[in-house]
């Protein structure tokens, strides 16, 4: 009797490493159909492209407006101050716009990691 406890003591402690990591299969995971965070990007992405789209182009119209109202001024000082003041309102739109599109692109490339490779 001695003989069979100390070999079922050794038989325990050599295969207690195997017993402890022993695990059950976890529950499963269902499967949701769902949004998942690439489509989000994607969403956010294409909305922020079209929105600097739509920004540089009434910018454009702005200078344009502004170069036309100076043309058609026939030299009347407040005219050509208007088209002036038209003109550097979507210059200065259209910096803003860029730098506003840069600064989002440098943000999405730190958040998703791609900035640093």
């Amino acid at each position: 009797m001695k003989k069979i406890l100390s070999i079922m003591a050794l038989a325990m402690v050599l295969l207690m490493p195997l017993l402890v990591l022993a695990q059950l299969p976890g529950p499963a995971v269902p499967t949701v159909p769902g949004t998942t965070l690439t489509e989000i990007e994607n969403i956010i992405r294409r909305v922020a492209q079209f929105m600097l789209i739509i920004g540089v182009i009434v910018a454009i119209i702005f200078i344009i407006w502004g170069g036309i109202t100076w043309m058609m001024a026939g030299g009347a000082d407040d005219k050509i101050k208007t088209a002036k003041t038209r003109i550097w309102s979507g210059v200065w739109g259209a910096l803003i716009i860029i730098a506003v599109g840069l600064i989002l692109q440098t943000l999405a490339g730190l958040v998703t990691r791609v900035f640093f490779q």
